[in-house]
């Protein structure tokens, strides 16, 4: 009798236990599904919409030049650091609703603050009137797709070069080319990298987001290295082949990294992989 109990016992716990094994199993599955099952695309990034600054500026004395086109490069250089940002997150979004404006817009104004105060002591330093600039300093945000605003001159060949559609396929920042102009540099002594427009595909929906993200990383490496060359052409380093060690020679390398994500973007969802190799070297405006 004992024995049949015994039996019993264990066939209830096998059968809890075959219970459990399906429910956990189902749960893994239901995880699985709610982590994968996801939208495969998300909505074009929002780029930041920046007053335009050298349109704005009295005539530059030469003696201020150099400082002015640093400056007005930094500006740049901000402008693509938080077009990558907006990019990724629309590809992870993260926060609440105020994390744009917190995380964003508000440090944004501030750096432009300084950057705007710094464009007006070096009018100021050399007896020039001091322009005011503060109302340069607030950003807000595009729509989805549209390119951060260009001031013209070099930043003719940076403002919506791969805009890429603007609606499915809309490029994170939509400067991608020669991002280098979104305040000009169009006179003055520092020169600006010359890439080559990132022209694609029809890019697949469940692909988007990815290409977004890695076209606002192209704006915002080539933000950076036309930075580095106004700060060049205040302070100059280097032997003749400086330009070409430290400068275009990484700004390359990172490129190859960033073109070969948007290749294996398409890949990854089954479309054909482009050939974007050629895309890689960059000149000098």
């Amino acid at each position: 009798m004992a024995r049949g109990t015994r039996k019993t016992a264990v066939l209830k716990l096998g059968g809890v236990g075959a219970l459990a094994a399906l429910l956990f199993a189902g749960g893994l599955q239901l995880a699985s599904a709610g982590e994968n099952n996801r939208p495969a695309t998300t909505a074009a990034a929002q780029t930041v919409n920046c007053p335009t600054v050298r349109d704005k500026l009295p005539a530059v004395p030469a003696a201020a030049a150099a400082q002015v086109e640093r400056e007005l490069a930094n500006l740049d250089q901000e402008i693509a650091r938080q077009n990558e940002r907006l990019a990724r997150q629309a590809v992870r979004p993260e926060g609440g609703p105020a994390f744009i404006d917190n995380a964003i817009l508000g440090p944004l104004r501030s750096k432009r603050v300084a950057v705007l105060d710094r464009i007006e002591i070096a009018f100021n330093r050399i007896g020039a009137p001091r322009p005011d600039l503060d109302a340069l300093a607030a950003c807000s945000l595009n729509a989805p797709g549209v390119p951060s605003a260009v001031n013209g001159g070099a930043g003719q060949n940076a403002g919506g070069q791969n805009g890429n559609a603007g609606g499915q396929n809309g490029n994170a920042g939509g400067q991608n080319g020669n991002a280098g102009g979104q305040n000009g540099n169009a006179a003055g002594p520092a020169r600006t990298v010359n890439c080559p427009r990132v022209a694609l595909p029809a890019v697949p929906a469940a692909a988007a987001s990815q290409v977004q993200a890695e076209l606002a990383t192209l704006d915002k490496q080539i933000a950076e290295a036309n930075a580095r060359l106004a700060q060049l052409a205040v302070r100059p380093e280097g032997g003749p082949a400086f330009i070409d060690n430290a400068i275009l020679g990484p700004l390359r390398s990172k490129r190859v990294a960033a073109l070969d994500r948007i290749e294996i973007a398409f890949n990854r969802v089954g479309a054909q992989r482009p050939n974007l190799d050629a895309l890689a070297t960059c000149g000098l405006n």
